[in-house]
């Protein structure tokens, strides 16, 4: 099977599970890394054998065919600009950017080129989410009329690098929400509208007990900094499928016991599990039911599998199919959660002009490592 090379753009945190899981997927191989600390890059290339370049060695590398970006949001357009300027497909960590225009900008730009673009979270394509899928599309709830999908937590105040998350771009909506919503896209398709309250829980955060290095010379631990995102937002999203799903996404709750998605559909109900996760449990009610049973996972890939994504990119770009990670769909996710802050702010319906098709469901039966 041919391997398709993959240099990753940022090793940071969340690179050591980019790197770890696309290690089982057998048509993809990281060969080339890079980082604005290349000590960061030389140690990823040591680990993963692959290797350590600048950024623009990278982007002009011939072996790599797709640019796996792991920057901060702030810089997730233009690096995918860069990487599609320089022939590269491009695949970048959610969220897809900070505003409507450069994300729109990107995606004239792909499409212009006609290079691939795709985006995180790739959770969708997990054992949990896909059986909610299947149990969904076989009907055994009926039509989905309302639901709800809630995430809510104190926020990372306590991390060394918690000013990143209360600064534009992150925010509980942005740095949470896409799993939520890409899920909710996933299950229910495109939608229409979205009506939303928005509040700030405070000016400001203080730190734990340690500062990443990154801002030990800008904070020390109990340093107050500045919240510049709403920390709770709330609202309707309305399907075209006629379905109304109640929202949470939030940095100001100490502690709560609702399901993170539920679905209520015309003969039963639905409990789906954690879209921050690849697994989890997925129970159902139908009519005549005494409760709530288990279903049984049908579906590979419930552990850890980031990577699953691009890797999905890559065997669409050789058999000539969509890919299920879209661009599309990472538009349409991130429209429908920028539209929760303008609502808030405006205190008005805001409408959702972009659509996407539903990503396509895995097949069943597949053994791990493959995609279709």
């Amino acid at each position: 099977m041919k391997k398709t090379g993959i240099g990753i753009v940022g090793c940071g945190m969340i690179s050591q599970a980019y790197f770890n899981a696309a290690k089982r997927f057998r048509n993809i191989k990281v060969v080339a890394c890079c980082d604005v600390f290349p000590e960061k890059a030389a140690e990823k290339a040591e680990e993963f054998n692959c290797r350590a370049l600048s950024y623009q060695e990278l982007l002009n590398d011939p072996e790599v065919e797709i640019v796996l970006n792991l920057t901060p949001p702030q810089a997730h357009c233009q690096v995918l600009t860069d990487a599609l300027n320089a022939g590269k497909h491009a695949y970048t960590e959610k969220p897809f950017g900070i505003d409507d225009a450069e994300v729109n900008a990107v995606c004239e730009l792909a499409a212009k080129l006609g290079l691939r673009l795709g985006c995180a979270p790739d959770t969708f394509l997990g054992g949990g989410l896909q059986t909610a899928r299947k149990a969904i599309d076989d009907n055994w709830i009926g039509k989905i009329l309302s639901g709800t999908a809630i995430v809510q937590g104190r926020g990372p105040e306590k991390w060394g690098h918690a000013p990143f998350f209360y600064d534009k771009g992150a925010g509980p909506m942005l740095d949470l929400g896409p799993y939520y919503v890409t899920a909710l896209v996933s299950l229910l398709g495109p939608a229409k509208s979205v009506t939303a309250v928005t509040a700030k829980g405070s000016e400001y955060r203080t730190f734990g007990e340690t500062v990443a290095p990154q801002y030990q010379d800008k904070y020390q631990p109990f340093d107050r900094y500045p919240v510049n995102v709403d920390t709770h937002q709330t609202g309707i999203i309305e399907f075209e499928n006629g379905a109304v799903i109640t929202m949470i996404a939030s940095f100001d709750v100490f502690r709560h016991c609702h399901n993170p998605i539920e679905l209520y559909g015309s003969e039963g109900s639905l409990i789906v599990p954690d879209p921050n996760t690849f697994g989890g449990e997925v129970k159902v009610f139908r009519r005549g039911m005494d409760g709530f049973e288990k279903l049984p996972l049908p579906f590979i890939y419930q552990e850890n599998s980031r990577s699953i994504g691009i890797a999905d990119m890559a065997k669409a770009i050789n058999d000539h199919r969509p890919h299920r990670a879209s661009a599309e769909l990472a538009r349409h996710v991130i429209e429908i959660m920028f539209a929760f802050e303008k609502s808030g702010a405006s205190g008005k319906k805001v409408a959702i002009k972009s659509r996407c098709e539903r990503p396509a469901p895995l097949p069943l039966g597949l053994t791990d490592g493959e995609l279709d």
